[in-house]
């Protein structure tokens, strides 16, 4: 007999990436963001958001460890769009003088 998982301070709606049931604007991804950039403990997490709360920390990660590729393609589709983003988008004036420089 199947188990089911649930995590009391996350909410997946369909379709939608999964995020924080009391602040949905601060989605999983962006807590894992800071676990795999800077190595952040959900403890360190708390400290660095103080809006989070440690059980709020704590599920998130859980969440992450138990649906790691549905996140970690998240991620992965977020950084392609910023990439791409990043190379159509024009160029300041300083941008342009400093390159023209040969600085950048």
């Amino acid at each position: 007999m199947p188990v089911e998982v649930t995590y009391p301070h996350v909410e997946k709606p369909t379709g939608q990436p999964a995020r924080l049931s009391r602040i949905p604007r601060v989605r999983i991804a962006m807590l894992v963001m800071d676990y795999l950039a800077h190595g952040w403990s959900p403890d360190e997490m708390c400290r660095q958001h103080t809006y989070l709360t440690p059980a709020e920390a704590h599920s998130a990660m859980g969440y992450y460890f138990d649906h790691q590729a549905e996140i970690d393609d998240e991620i992965r589709d977020e950084w392609q769009q910023a990439q791409a983003s990043t190379a159509t988008s024009l160029r300041s004036p300083f941008h342009a003088r400093m390159r023209a420089k040969g600085i950048l």
